[in-house]
């Protein structure tokens, strides 16, 4: 059995040598898709467009739209002198967010009440008006508290009122909230899966679709030795592709690795197997190469959005949360990124490493079986 895989696994290395462009198609694409990840994607949401109107003409509301000047998340596009002219900066899109201060801001300052302040936002953008808004609650808070310990001393024989609540933030495993310590590592799962489950599925209906699947199978190779031919090139190109991506990810952007090697290699394992019989399964459908895109395209956007590489899995319908236990990318994500960030081990992982070696099971035992039936 040794000498028959080690004859299929010689043919597809010499094929993969003859292959000029192969080489070009399995590392460029790959390096250029972890940078396109690790500068353009980010939920940081900077020099946003910004209209101001400042109907109060105060020394307290120069004060606050300074503020918006000084942030730098912040862009001041337009002094608006009406709100027909703010309307008309949020209609024609050239201005993202709207901030007016109405008159008596600050006399209501100074009486203590709630000073009028208005922030309308372009909600077409859902995301960046969210984000935004969040930007400019952080800004009014920090005014709020800066005026008031200014102020409130001022006021004869008034003590200072006492804070209720103060709050600490200290983030955990990103002290800096930085981006890319979140998608690079998810970058690993998701490069992974695209390139692994393409070979598969297309290494065995290329055989197909040119006629020589037959010429092997009246070989004395068997089924199985077939399957193992095909296969572990694809496990060996998933295994580099991982390298190579992580390498990148820690070098490259300064993402920090903290977990174990071991672990994270048998995470890899456990994955590798699941997305490979995912890719069978894909050949036992297709018949010709262009089949087996369309089947390949159909599959992986799915896999993609409810795996909670962007969107938190929480925030979606309990019939969508309940399909993403069938996606092996959804317990690699948490794998990669515990291991990058947290240093985690078995003790708190073993649930992931044990759906995905479940998955691996059924869906490399459906593939033979159905790869067993299509020969017939």
């Amino acid at each position: 059995m040794f000498e028959r895989v080690y004859a299929m696994l010689v043919k597809e290395f010499i094929e993969l040598k003859r292959d000029k462009w192969a080489i070009f198609r399995l590392v460029v694409p790959l390096v250029l898709q972890v940078f396109v990840y690790g500068y353009a994607a980010t939920f940081t949401v900077s020099h946003v467009s910004t209209a101001v109107l400042d109907l109060d003409r105060s020394q307290a509301s120069r004060d606050l739209i300074a503020r918006f000047t000084a942030n730098g998340r912040f862009d001041i596009v337009d002094i608006a002198r009406s709100q027909q002219e703010i309307a008309h900066e949020l209609d024609t899109e050239h201005a993202v967010v709207a901030v007016v201060v109405h008159a008596g801001f600050a006399q209501a300052l100074g009486n203590g009440v709630g000073a009028p302040l208005q922030v309308l936002v372009d909600g077409t953008n859902s995301n960046t008006a969210l984000i935004a808004l969040g930007y400019v609650g952080n800004i009014v808070a920090q005014y709020q508290r800066d005026w008031r310990a200014a102020a409130w001393p001022v006021r004869a024989g008034a003590a200072r009122p006492t804070i209720a609540v103060s709050v600490q933030e200290r983030p955990w495993f990103n002290d800096g909230l930085d981006d890319r310590w979140f998608f690079i590592p998810g970058v690993v799962g998701t490069l992974t899966l695209l390139q692994v489950v393409s070979l598969t599925a297309f290494a065995v209906v290329r055989e197909r679709e040119v006629g020589t699947l037959e010429q092997i199978m009246v070989s004395p190779i068997r089924p199985v030795e077939f399957i193992l031919g095909k296969t572990v090139p694809s496990f060996l190109i998933g295994l580099g592709d991982v390298v190579l991506v992580t390498a990148l990810g820690v070098a490259w952007f300064g993402v920090p690795f903290v977990g174990s090697v071991f672990v994270m290699t048998m995470g890899v394992v456990l994955f590798l197997f699941s997305v490979i019989g995912l890719g069978l399964l894909l050949s036992t459908f297709s018949r010709t190469q262009q089949q087996a895109f369309a089947l390949n395209f159909f599959l992986i956007n799915p896999i993609f959005i409810l795996s909670g590489f962007a969107f938190p899995i929480s925030a979606m319908p309990k019939v969508l949360q309940w399909l993403t236990y069938l996606n092996p990318l959804r317990y690699f994500l948490v794998v990669l990124r515990a291991v990058f960030l947290k240093g985690v081990g078995f003790e708190a992982l073993w649930p992931q490493f044990a759906a995905m070696g479940a998955l691996a099971l059924i869906m490399l035992t459906a593939s033979v079986l159905r790869f067993r039936k299509s020969l017939d």
